[in-house]
């Protein structure tokens, strides 16, 4: 297989011009592969799980979307509450979907090398603590935001508690149990490994507060997924 395509990027366009609804396929040492069906990166708000729509809900002011991939979140804030959106991916071909579809500003960026810029929201859905890869990146990650976030800012993000996969081990930042290693094929691509993040509630709270941050858990999913808004505390 061909290593490091735009993977992401290959498999929207090729749904946005041909219909072409091959799915992403997931790999983990940890766990038997998994797909992404490629259309539902295409949905309407409708069809959004709850905590989505919720934080859809909660945006306000200028936005940035990270992760957009096809733009279904970002086009909903601009053309539905007529917001100010960057929408953001490391995908080209995403980022030229987006636009296609409608996204005023769309770009193919790096959140975690954003600088001289200022949001009211930072969105990060669809496991949002994902980027951060490891719990030893949350210091930074949050500073990062903060240098990124207008006065009175805020981070809406999701994520998933999986301690109900591991019933007999406990919360260790030295092992923790939300941090995943995947790669993703499509047709004959496949990308290297890397890191992903689901945290827990309460330990998203502990960071954020060690690091600055006040931590809301606004809503609580059925399959141990929720979504939490990370502000700046007050001096």
């Amino acid at each position: 297989m061909d290593k490091n395509k735009d993977i992401f990027g290959t498999a929207i366009k090729a749904f946005y011009e041909e219909k072409d609804k091959t799915d992403i396929i997931v790999h983990s040492p940890d766990f038997e592969d998994d797909v992404i069906p490629i259309a539902y990166l295409f949905r309407k708000f409708e069809d959004m799980p709850e905590i989505e729509q919720k934080a859809l809900e909660l945006c306000e002011g200028k936005v940035l979307d990270v992760g957009c991939g096809a733009g279904s979140h970002a086009l909903h804030l601009q053309k539905k509450k007529n917001l100010k959106v960057k929408a953001i991916d490391t995908s080209t071909g995403a980022i030229e979907i987006a636009k296609r579809r409608g996204l005023k500003n769309a770009v193919s960026e790096d959140f975690f090398k954003l600088k001289d810029q200022k949001f009211d929201t930072i969105l990060m859905l669809m496991n949002g603590s994902g980027i951060i890869g490891k719990l030893e990146n949350l210091k930074s990650f949050f500073e990062h935001s903060r240098s990124l976030l207008a006065e009175g800012g805020k981070i809406l993000m999701d994520s998933s508690d999986l301690i109900y996969l591991f019933e007999d081990e406990f919360e260790d930042p030295e092992n923790y149990f939300g941090e995943f290693t995947y790669s993703i094929s499509y047709k004959n691509l496949q990308s290297d490994d890397f890191d992903w993040l689901f945290i827990s509630p309460d330990l998203l709270s502990e960071y954020a507060e060690s690091n600055g941050f006040d931590c809301e858990i606004i809503h609580q999913g059925d399959n141990y997924d929720f979504l939490a808004s990370l502000t700046v505390k007050k001096n």
